[in-house]
C-alpha cells in the first residue's frame, strides 16, 4: 500500500467515525429534545425546540442547523454542541440552554453550559433521562428565582452564561 492510499484509507475511516458521531448525536439531540418537552408539559405540548448553539435563532425546528457541526460534507471528529430552546411563558417567550455532547467509551456525555454532565447509553431506556430533565428544567426555574431574588434584594441587571432569550419573534408551531 502507498502512503497515499494509507492515507486515503485512514481518511475514510475517520469520516465514518465523524458521521456515526454526528448521527449518534443528533438522535441523541431529538431525544433529549422531545423527553424534555414530554417532561415539561405544557398543555400545548409545544415547549422545547433544537435550535443552534449560538447566534440568533427562532423556536423552530432547525433541523441540520441546530449543531455545531454541518451535517454533510468532511466534518472534524471533535464534540458537537446544540441549543435547546425552551418555552417559559403562555405567549411566545423562549430561552435557550447550550449542550455540548461526546462520546467516551461507550456512553455519550452532554455537558449543560453550567457545567453538569450527564452519561447516556444508546439506545436510552425510559427512565434514563429523567434525572437530566429535571436538572435542565431546574437550570431554567432557577435562573428565573435567582434574578427575582436578585430584584428583590437590589442587586440585578446581570445576564448569566448558558441563557438566550428568542428576541421579538412571534411563535411558530412545530
Amino acid at each position: 500500500m502507498s502512503r497515499f492510499e494509507e492515507l486515503i484509507a485512514t481518511v475514510e475511516t475517520y469520516e465514518a467515525l465523524a458521521a456515526e458521531n454526528y448521527n449518534r448525536i443528533r438522535s441523541l439531540a431529538e431525544e433529549m429534545r422531545a423527553g424534555l418537552c414530554d417532561y415539561i408539559g405544557a398543555p400545548d405540548g409545544i415547549c422545547v425546540h433544537l435550535v443552534p448553539p449560538q447566534g440568533a435563532f427562532e423556536p423552530k425546528a432547525h433541523g441540520d442547523q441546530a449543531f455545531s457541526m454541518p451535517s454533510r460534507g468532511f466534518r472534524p471528529l471533535v464534540p458537537i454542541a446544540f441549543g435547546l430552546a425552551v418555552r417559559v411563558s403562555k405567549q411566545a417567550d423562549w430561552m435557550r440552554v447550550t449542550m455540548e455532547c461526546r462520546k467516551v467509551g461507550d456512553v455519550f456525555i452532554i455537558q449543560i453550559e453550567d457545567g453538569a454532565e450527564y452519561e447516556f447509553r444508546l439506545p436510552l431506556k425510559d427512565k434514563d433521562p429523567e434525572p437530566f430533565y429535571e436538572h435542565v428544567y431546574s437550570h431554567v426555574l432557577n435562573w428565573f428565582a435567582e434574578n427575582i431574588e436578585r430584584y428583590k434584594v437590589g442587586d440585578y441587571g446581570t445576564r448569566e452564561i448558558g441563557f438566550d432569550f428568542a428576541d421579538d419573534i412571534k411563535a411558530q408551531s412545530a
